[in-house]
């Protein structure tokens, strides 16, 4: 077999000579040759662009909780405050992800929209292949942003598990701390009634002092389990909503690779689609040939009985 000879060097000849003669200076010159060596970078498409922007995002929030992983989970490390705007950061992080991944989804259904020709199909089948990669891109994004919702949720539920964890030792410590100053007044009683005959009038001030400070502490402990009741309930609906919100993400990846899987088999029907359609006109052709022929033959074996006869 013979040898592919090499022709660079006489194109970059050509071109030269073609630019000398087009007027060219020696910068422009000089620049047109440096582009056979370093060449121009691909320009990318803007939904390239925005799903790296979008993986970008992500690897971003994946970073951030690892950061702040020990001072969201460890309680004596931060705030409740601190802890607080960690969670609200993070929300923020998975909104502005999931606005991007839908941006994406809808740029993905407009440009399908406008690939379909007469009677819904797709006139083009390297744009139907782009389009089912990008339907793959939209899938890989989703799945990325679940797992790192999954993560801070793991992250959360520990938070909550300790946060109860720390109230229940608190709710025994206050009902017992209720309970004592009944226990303390009654053999303060009892003394007052012995002491009675002694100091009737300073005893009952005291008793009476004893009594109202008794009802305050427990209208006050009774108001801080209340907040901690409330702060329970709050967290544990944020929680709820947090796993709500990671489970349409999910759902929503399932529905695009569900498209993605449509799309391939809409690929393939359509090639075979192409092929059975050749394959018809060539039958069409081969028929039409044997049928002239058949005419041919048969007007010439008529001519040719007419004149034997």
């Amino acid at each position: 077999m013979a040898r592919i000879r090499d022709r660079t060097e006489d194109f970059k000849d050509v071109v030269r000579h073609t630019a000398v003669s087009l007027g060219y200076d020696e910068p422009k010159l000089a620049a047109i040759m440096a582009s056979f060596i370093i060449h121009k970078p691909r320009q990318r498409s803007s939904f390239t662009k925005a799903a790296l922007k979008t993986l970008e995002s992500i690897g971003a929030l994946e970073q951030f909780m690892l950061k702040h992983r020990k001072d969201y989970v460890d309680m004596h490390r931060t705030t409740e405050q601190e802890r607080d705007s960690i969670e609200h950061e993070v929300t923020a992080f998975i909104k502005a992800c999931k606005e991007q991944i839908d941006i994406l989804k809808n740029s993905i259904n407009d440009d399908e929209a406008k690939s379909k020709g007469w009677l819904g199909l797709r006139a083009d089948n390297s744009n139907a292949d782009t389009i089912a990669h990008r339907h793959g891109v939209v899938l890989i994004l989703s799945e990325k942003l679940h797992s790192v919702t999954t993560q801070f949720d793991q992250l959360r539920a520990i938070r909550f598990q300790d946060i109860i964890n720390k109230t229940i030792p608190r709710r025994k410590l206050k009902q017992a701390t209720i309970s004592n100053p009944a226990d303390i007044s009654t053999p303060n009683k009892s003394e007052i009634r012995e002491l009675d005959e002694l100091q009737p009038q300073p005893l009952s001030v005291q008793q009476q002092l004893l009594d109202d400070e008794t009802r305050a502490l427990q209208v006050e402990l009774s108001s801080l389990l209340d907040a901690v009741q409330q702060t329970e309930t709050k967290m544990v609906e944020m929680s709820a909503l947090n796993h709500l919100m990671s489970t349409h993400v999910l759902q929503q990846a399932q529905q695009i690779e569900f498209l993605y899987d449509q799309a391939v088999e809409a690929t393939k029907n359509v090639e075979l689609g192409n092929k059975e359609l050749s394959q018809a006109i060539g039958r069409n052709s081969s028929s039409r040939t044997f049928l002239l022929l058949f005419l041919f033959v048969l007007t010439f074996s008529i001519l040719f009985l007419d004149w034997y006869s």
